[in-house]
């Protein structure tokens, strides 16, 4: 039996494709849902995504057929019409895709034919079933790819060697998605890669409809980009490869390893790359040495996040910052195998150390879960208490760390008490972000 979410950390799949539209330039979203579906879902989307605010056509430019009563009572169809007929003249766009709602959904709307009506359009009107009981806002991710790879991306039988896509890094419901797309492709030019990661600094639709010619798809991520990548290898022919994501040297020196074997790179180069980036990362940490043990900054941790980040930051903690993990909670709907794989992230910490690893998206369990692995003092003589600890998670942890008097740094979705711009936590430059982030927290009194 499912549980009940009272504060769910994303939002449903209308809110995905939202999001993951808002940063393609030039794309229009069309909402074929009842009124105030957009609105509420950019309130949603823009603060918890470290305020993504509404871009070129998004927020409150958002078009949308606002159906009402009489349009569910004899069909929206006629009104969904007369929306895209309106965008197509109003909205300058290269691409546009109707994406429903629940109610629209729930009445049986044909917005298929409805869209075929708009075939000899200037420019692709596409159509995306988006209803919340598809799925949350990483299902949205999923469902718009997955559009774009069958109905947009140009079909190319010649692949260019050296050439990837990247996938797994979900706009908006990760928050520092920009930078660490950034970071990602920066590593991965540096082996001498042509990378695409589909909505990073500069890259457009046509990066989107070239993406047909890449060699390999990377998926950073164990659960997230997966559907996108097996529709790609479908009906683009393109094999695909799951990888952690990589935070810190050890994860960033896997990382490159990985992509490197599998595309049969140079390894000398591999090695240099490598050896550079660690003796540039360990430079900078070298710096924050003094004052991490002259005031022993060692902490015990609990980490709350979503299945990219909880695993790599729980390693990270553990292998290079030297703190003690001591709970991981991973806060998304996942199933029994998508459970097994994340577990194996967390075996063979060099550190040795292992941590208790939960899934629950109930965001009151957590206090439970730090119960059954550290027992609270029943007045003994001798207690050895969970302190100095942090709290790495999300704003509804504030509660949580505020009770138990722990310093808390927000990194999953929602982040609404940070306004995130280019920051990345991937990658080594990531990683200097995220000790910086952990360390400013410990000496912000001082």
């Amino acid at each position: 039996m499912s549980k009940f979410v009272d504060r769910p950390r994303y939002t449903c799949a209308l809110g995905g494709a939202l999001a993951t539209l808002r940063v393609i330039p030039r794309a229009i979203p069309i909402v074929h849902a009842s009124a105030g579906c957009g609105q509420n879902l950019y309130n949603a989307m823009n603060p918890g995504g470290g305020y993504l605010g509404g871009g070129y056509c998004g927020g409150l430019s958002l078009p949308s057929s606002n159906v009402v009563e009489r349009d569910i009572v004899f069909g929206g169809e006629d009104r969904l019409r007369e929306q895209i007929g309106t965008t197509l003249e109003v909205m300058d766009g290269d691409i546009y895709l109707v994406l429903t709602g629940c109610m629209v959904e729930m009445i049986g709307d044909d917005v298929e034919a409805v869209v075929s009506d708009f075939g000899d359009s200037k420019n692709p009107v596409l159509a995306v079933r988006t209803p919340s009981f598809r799925g949350n806002s990483y299902t949205g991710y999923e469902l718009v790819l997955k559009a774009l790879i069958k109905n947009y991306v140009t079909k190319s039988k010649q692949k260019k060697a050296k050439t990837v896509n990247v996938l797994g890094i979900v706009p908006a419901q990760d928050a520092f998605w920009q930078g660490n797309l950034r970071e990602v492709k920066r590593l991965l030019q540096r082996l001498g890669l042509t990378v695409n990661t589909l909505f990073g600094e500069g890259e457009t639709l046509e990066d989107i409809k070239k993406s047909g010619q890449a060699s390999l798809n990377i998926v950073v991520s164990d659960i997230y980009g997966l559907e996108a990548a097996r529709e790609y290898e479908e009906r683009h022919e393109i094999p695909f490869i799951t990888t952690e994501f990589p935070i810190g040297a050890i994860a960033t020196e896997n990382f490159l390893r990985e992509v490197a074997q599998v595309l049969g790179l140079d390894p000398d180069l591999t090695e240099a790359v490598i050896r550079d980036e660690k003796t540039v990362y360990y430079s900078y940490l070298e710096r924050i040495a003094d004052i991490y043990n002259d005031i022993d900054l060692q902490r015990y941790a609990i980490i709350v996040g979503d299945s990219n980040y909880a695993p790599a930051i729980t390693r990270f903690l553990s292998d290079e910052l030297g703190w003690l993990p001591e709970l991981t909670v991973i806060t998304d709907f996942v199933d029994e195998h998508q459970q097994e794989k994340l577990r194996s992230r967390f075996n063979h910490f060099e550190s040795g150390i292992s941590t208790a690893v939960k899934f629950d998206t109930d965001v009151s369990a957590i206090k439970k879960y730090i119960a059954e692995v550290w027992p609270r003092n029943r007045n003994e003589r001798y207690y050895d208490s969970l302190s100095p600890a942090v709290v790495v998670g999300s704003v509804y942890e504030r509660e949580l760390a505020a009770e138990f008097g722990f310093p808390l740094l927000p990194v999953t979705f929602p982040v609404t008490n940070r306004a995130v711009l280019n920051r990345a936590y991937v990658g080594t430059n990531g990683a200097l972000s995220l000790v910086e982030d952990m360390i400013t927290l410990l000496v912000a009194g001082r």
